[in-house]
């Protein structure tokens, strides 16, 4: 009697942590499915009171007028181009980093790697001034190639690959060893391929930021033909009004790359997520 009463119980508590997670999945969807419909509406219909969810009728204009009120595909292209080469480069130098605090025998690597995980403790704004000094005096402000260079280094990207790589058998290494392998080629034809869950991981996270980032774009990027989608979008707001329409169809067009990338690479982001920090 008590095995079934247990099991009763069990099965309320799943059926119960179901409905709580399929409830909170609706309200997280809300904010999206407000902006798809905002997005196809007239002003006149928006602004209506009581408020309808379902517009009466699909307004498609601001879909054709958001590509031609502000240079939108030059904004998208340089958005996809900057995070794209921050994305690549980022997963390449950072994975170095952390394969060396994982696997390699360096002397207080340690108390090294306390001191770049400080980095994560520091906001970006307190050396913004001080990186922006660097900058400039490099002649490289108002370029993507300043932009690129303070995205270089990542601290919670060299923690992430690093906890990954220690969940891999030391035994690889050891085996390469015997076979001749330097570490350059350990790193490159065995880990590298074997940690194709982290890297995804770790890529989508960066690939997210570097699209959604606003301030440092907004602080290096001055020039109209340089701006990203973020800096971009924000030309649908003025002082006084905003064109809601427009705004939610750009909003709406920005996100679907990121939709694009996390549905490609979904199976690895689960897996490396659910694997890192697991040490054999």
């Amino acid at each position: 009697m008590d095995i079934i009463n247990k099991s009763n119980r069990d099965k309320l508590a799943y059926y119960l942590l179901l409905f709580f997670l399929i409830a909170f999945s609706i309200a997280t969807l809300f904010p999206f499915l407000w902006m798809i419909s905002t997005s196809l509406r007239t002003d006149v219909d928006l602004f209506k009171n009581p408020m309808n969810w379902i517009p009466q009728s699909l307004y498609l204009d601001h879909y054709k007028e958001v590509w031609t009120t502000i240079p939108f595909g030059r904004y998208f292209l340089n958005t996809l181009k900057l995070s794209v080469i921050i994305t690549g480069l980022q997963v390449i130098i950072c994975s170095m980093a952390a394969y060396a605090f994982a696997k390699l025998k360096v002397p207080f690597k340690n108390t090294i790697f306390v001191l770049f995980m400080a980095n994560l403790m520091m906001p970006w704004h307190s050396i913004m001034v001080p990186q922006f000094s660097v900058v400039s005096s490099l002649g490289l402000y108002n370029t993507h190639s300043g932009y690129i260079l303070i995205q270089l280094f990542s601290g919670f990207g060299i923690f992430l690959m690093r906890q990954f790589f220690l969940s891999l058998p030391n035994e690889l290494n050891e085996a390469a060893r015997v076979d001749g392998f330097n570490e350059w080629k350990i790193f490159w034809k065995i880990i590298m391929p074997l940690s194709a869950a982290g890297l995804s991981t770790f890529g989508i996270f960066t690939f997210t930021f570097m699209w959604n980032d606003y301030l440092a774009p907004l602080i290096y990027l001055n020039d109209d033909t340089l701006k990203t989608l973020q800096l971009g979008l924000k030309a649908f707001q003025t002082e006084h009004t905003m064109d809601y329409g427009l705004l939610m169809a750009g909003t709406l067009l920005a996100t679907i790359p990121m939709v694009i990338v996390f549905l490609i690479g979904e199976r690895f982001f689960i897996q490396g997520v659910a694997t890192t920090g697991m040490k054999n």
